[in-house]
This record gives C-alpha cells, structure tokens and sequence, in this order.
C-alpha cells in the first residue's frame, strides 16, 4: 500500500533533494580520489536518515536514503587509503566546492564592506575631522607631515622589508581570526568588523581625495589591498557562515548545524593564510615602491583581482555546475 507523504516530509523534502541529487552525482562520478568529502556526504546522510527514520520510517524518502547512505558507505571503504595528492586536491577541488555553497554570504560580506566605505567616503568628504575618528590623530597627523613632504605614502617604505613581512601578516590573519569568531555573536559581531574595516578604507580615501591623491592611493594600496580586502571580505564570509548555522538550522538540531558550520568556516579561514602571506609580502616589499609605472601597478592589481575572482566565484560555480545529473534514483 502507497502512503501518503505528510506536510512535514514534503517539507523535508524540498529543503533537500538537490542536495542530495548532487551527492549523489558526486558518489556516481567517483569521488575517490577525495575520501573526506566522502566522509563528510556520509555523516550528513546518516543525519538526515536518521531524522527520516524517526518521523517516518516507511516511506520511500527513508528507503531512497538508506539505499544512498549504504552506496556511500561502500565508497568509503573503497578508499581507506589516503592516496598521494591530498594537499592538491584540497585546493583543487575541497575548498571551492565548499565554497560554492556560500556565494551568499560572501556577497552579503561584500556590500557590507562596500557600503560603509561609502558611508566613510561621504563622511569625510563633508567633515574633514571624521577621519581623525577613525583613524586616529596619530596616524592621521603623520599622514599629512608626509604629505607636506612630498612622500604621501611613505609609510610603506619606513620599516625594513623583513620586519614589515611578519607584522602586517600576523596582523591580517588576527584581524580574519576575530571577523571569523565574532559571527558567534549571532553574525553582529562580523558585520561590526566589516564595517570598521570599510569606514577605514573609505576615510582613509576621502583624506587623499581632499589633496589630489586619491588616484595615486588607489593604485599604491590596492598593489597589496586586492588581496588583504577580499580576504578579509572571505573572511567575513566565514563569519556569516559560522553565525547561520546556529541561527537557522535547519532540518539539523542546532548543534548539528552549529558543527558543519564550524567546520566549513574554519576551512575558508584556513585557505585565507596563503593570500595574507602573498599580502604582507606585496605591501612590504613591493608597495614600498610608490613610483613605479603605472601599467606596472595596473598589472598587479588586475591579476590579483582576477584571482580572487576566479577562484573564489568563477571556479567553484564551474565545478558545481559540472557535478550536476540526472540522479539515477529519485524520491517519490
């Protein structure tokens, strides 16, 4: 006899069937040279059955799971072994399919960021004090001695290149660590790092606009800033990530949610360490350089640019879509 499904299973199912039509596909087109996304499709079916099971356990949703669950458990043990490559594969297909299913929140770290760096722009470009609010009489009254020197951004040349290396990378990736911690605090905490860091960005702008030197801060910071910004936007990312998972759950007891969560979140963080490194290693020897041409500068953040782009947005969408098929079983 067919059973009826419920409201609730009906529910259950449109939150998850393209997921897992796509782990599925992902089993069928032989994951095994990836053993821990195996593991972690497991431990999310297993979850789901196990909630199939108990609200119920006789219906072909249940069945289809089980039968799922039981295919990837075989692959698991196929692939014991963690082959030679697992470090490339982590960067070659781990992270950016990760990341594919959080474009979202990157996209929401993004206007956040932006915004208040408009709303600092604007600020300072009618109050010329702002700026001191932010940023600091120190700084900003060293700013403007250099300025009056003629080596506006000279900053960047004043420390040797070693000690400036270490400093401004630990400095980033504290700065990642606290936007990825704070979305405990129910993401608030990371929308507040965002916005400073976009108050910052659009003060410290504004200040060289008010002097003819905007286009020439543009193309000295964003020699290293393409890659510190956007990491601290993927940084934020994380922290929205972290945040929405204990926040909406979903078919997960929070706990669940909280932990997938965590754990994705950390890996996005994780992969951040190498942009700092290249980061700190720009802006302290390669930004010091604050005449060079033009086209030279032009060229560094374009392909820097063009990276974060692609790896984090172009990239991830390519494999997502790739993996797609027509799921050999299907659920009604």
């Amino acid at each position: 006899m067919k059973i009826k499904a419920s409201v609730k299973e009906i529910t259950f199912l449109k939150q998850n069937s393209e997921k897992w039509e796509q782990m599925e596909a992902t089993i069928e087109k032989g994951i095994a040279n990836n053993p821990r996304e195996i593991a972690d499709i497991f431990i999310e079916l297993t979850n789901d059955l196990s909630y199939a099971r108990t609200y119920y356990p006789q219906s072909n949703t249940t069945l289809y799971l089980n039968a799922l669950t039981a295919k990837t458990h075989q692959a698991i043990y196929r692939n014991k072994k963690e082959e030679r490559g697992r470090f490339l594969r982590f960067w070659k297909t781990e992270v950016p399919t990760m990341f594919a299913k959080y474009h979202v929140q990157l996209l929401i770290a993004f206007l956040v960021l932006m915004v208040s760096a408009v709303i600092g722009f604007v600020s300072q470009v009618y109050d010329a004090d702002f700026v001191r609010l932010v940023l600091g009489d120190e700084y900003v009254n060293k700013t403007l001695e250099r300025i009056k020197d003629g080596n506006a951004l000279g900053i960047y040349g004043e420390d040797s290149e070693s000690v400036m290396f270490i400093g401004i990378t630990i400095n980033n990736i504290r700065v990642s660590f606290i936007a990825f911690v704070f979305g405990m605090i129910f993401s608030l905490g990371t929308a507040y790092v965002l916005f400073q860091t976009g108050m910052m960005m659009g003060c410290f702008h504004a200040m060289f606009l008010k002097y003819g030197l905007f286009v020439k801060s543009l193309l000295v910071v964003y020699i290293h800033g393409t890659l510190e910004i956007s990491a601290i936007v993927i940084a934020g990312c994380a922290g929205f990530v972290l945040g929405n998972s204990f926040m909406f759950p979903g078919t997960y007891t929070r706990m669940q949610s909280f932990k997938r969560g965590a754990l994705d979140s950390l890996k996005i963080v994780i992969c951040l360490v190498p942009v700092f490194i290249v980061a700190g290693f720009l802006e302290s020897f390669v930004t010091r350089y604050t005449d060079m041409p033009v086209w030279l500068s032009l060229t560094i953040i374009c392909g820097t640019g063009a990276f974060i782009i692609w790896y984090f947005v172009i990239y991830p969408l390519y494999l997502t879509i790739n993996s797609k098929h027509v799921p050999t079983a299907t659920l009604n």
